[in-house]
């Protein structure tokens, strides 16, 4: 009895100092503040990016911090497993081809992280300069996973995923996953920067890696399993 009412004391003590501490946090470390995809990311950013599973308009207030336009796509129900709903058109700083895609707010939200602090200082370091495009194999796509006749819906199914195939970078030459993947100079390491970098915002990241149905691209999506592969 006397151990259990010495933990009760303890923990108390410890809420008390988490709950001063948490009183004086700046906003951008307060895990109750707002997500702000403006700001330079800390150990709080996904923990914020991840409640927005929950929030849908705290997403879209979040997208408004970027500066860039928010197009809001309507709801769109399906009795087949094929919904769109909280979606955008992807409000992406670096244009994509071939056209600008409808994605989830949750989706628009890590790919502005992804953009700022994954892809554009991977291209800088490895390859000296910035990527000026990218092309992307779709978002929403009506199937199930692998294209199978059966099982579970694929992400894409509810514009819940982007795959990526390749980039343009501002000195014109153009990498891509197909011819670059395998490569053992700066292209090959910018790609892998680029999926190791993309497991910090994204639930799920696959590669040429996972499997032959990923040789030409990159999978990222914000569905419920974890993978980064």
């Amino acid at each position: 009895m006397r151990r259990f009412l010495l933990w009760v004391l303890l923990l108390g003590m410890l809420g008390g100092a988490g709950w001063y501490g948490l009183r004086y946090l700046p906003p951008e470390w307060d895990p109750r503040e707002p997500l702000d995809l403006a700001a330079a990311p800390n150990w709080v950013t996904g923990f914020k990016l991840r409640r927005l599973a929950m929030q849908p308009q705290a997403c879209f207030a979040a997208l408004e911090t970027t500066g860039r336009p928010v197009q809001r796509v309507a709801d769109r129900a399906s009795d087949i497993g094929c919904e769109i709903r909280n979606a955008v058109r992807l409000p992406a700083a670096t244009p994509l081809a071939p056209s600008t895609p409808i994605a989830t707010c949750r989706v628009a939200a890590a790919w502005a992280l992804f953009e700022t602090q994954v892809m554009q200082p991977a291209a800088q370091r490895h390859l000296g300069t910035e990527v000026a495009s990218l092309r992307h194999l779709g978002t929403q796509n009506c199937r199930n996973v692998n294209h199978a006749r059966s099982g579970r819906r694929s992400q894409h199914a509810t514009a819940n995923a982007i795959d990526v195939a390749g980039f343009t970078l501002r000195d014109g030459r153009q990498i891509t996953l197909l011819r670059h993947w395998d490569s053992t100079g700066a292209e090959g390491a910018f790609l892998r920067a680029l999926r190791d970098g993309a497991c910090d915002w994204f639930r799920a990241v696959l590669g040429p890696d996972y499997n032959a149905a990923h040789r030409d691209h990159f999978h990222f999506d914000m569905g419920p399993w974890r993978a980064c592969r």
